[in-house]
């Protein structure tokens, strides 16, 4: 959900709350519905905190999965950066072919991956290049001490990749389970009856409008950031974009040609088998 899509949102929905409290003021009495206003403002305090508490705890544990998620896609990043420096002190021809996979792997990551991720549709699909990469280095047979070394050490960094990976994708396909979306909801169209209660025939309608509005804004604008925390990926502002890994592209390449090392990568611009 972009800013564009919210405010029309946000702006339908106190439309329609402030319009249906203006056609029950028509009816309403002096002094609204309730006899005892300051009883019924205790009752709708104590629902409104109920609502409030529940859900800036609600919002407070999906930006928490919102920042596992973009720190896993940095530390993602980090390590592949790293594996391509490791992969340079294996032997030769395992060198070159894990470089060019790792290469592979983050235009995956940064191309139709994170597509995938932004629709919700990636699912328990891996990443090929993983499996590749695996493949590859249980083939190398590393002799020297430098290269056994690194070999070693790109198993622990494999591991890390992998441990990114799953706090990157974690949040992709929604972290609020729908009874907790079925509570919120039925707790906000409480609290829109109850404001209804409030109908004042005796105010102007500037007032009443004002009273239903600023409370359907603050409930629809909470409600939609706990949408917008609970899918992190996509496009807009605030997602997450695969600029970590992008960088990281842009880093090894500038690294390997610094080092004069030639590497063509068995795939194209996105990732995809050549």
């Amino acid at each position: 959900m972009n800013i564009l899509v919210g405010a029309i949102a946000v702006i339908i929905i106190t439309s329609v709350t402030v319009t249906v409290m203006l056609l029950v003021r028509r009816g309403a009495p002096e002094g609204s519905y309730f006899k005892d206003g300051d009883r019924a403002s205790g009752v709708f305090g104590v629902i409104a905190t109920g609502f409030s508490v529940l859900l800036g705890f609600i919002i407070f544990l999906a930006f928490d999965s919102y920042d596992e998620s973009r720190a896993g896609a940095e530390d993602e990043a980090t390590v592949v950066v790293q594996q391509v420096q490791t992969a340079q002190f294996l032997p030769p021809s395992t060198a070159n072919a894990l470089t060019g996979e790792l290469i592979c792997y983050a235009r995956t990551v940064s191309g139709p991956e994170w597509d995938a991720l932004a629709s919700g549709t990636l699912g328990d699909s891996i990443n090929p290049w993983g499996v590749a990469m695996f493949h590859t280095i249980r083939a190398a047979n590393p002799t020297t001490t430098a290269e056994q070394s690194a070999y070693d050490r790109w198993m622990d960094q494999t591991s890390d990749r992998e441990q990114a990976r799953m706090q990157r994708v974690h949040g992709a396909e929604g972290i609020i389970p729908v009874p907790l979306w079925m509570v919120l909801g039925v707790i906000s169209v409480v609290i829109f009856v109850f404001m209804l209660f409030f109908a004042d025939s005796g105010e102007g309608r500037w007032t009443q409008g004002i009273l239903m509005g600023s409370v359907t804004v603050v409930v629809s604008l909470l409600l939609m950031l706990l949408v917008f925390f609970d899918h992190p990926h996509g496009n807009g502002v605030g997602r997450l974009h695969p600029t970590a890994m992008e960088r990281t592209l842009r880093l090894t390449a500038a690294e390997l040609a610094a080092a004069g090392t030639s590497v063509t990568p068995p795939c194209d611009a996105h990732g995809r088998a050549g």
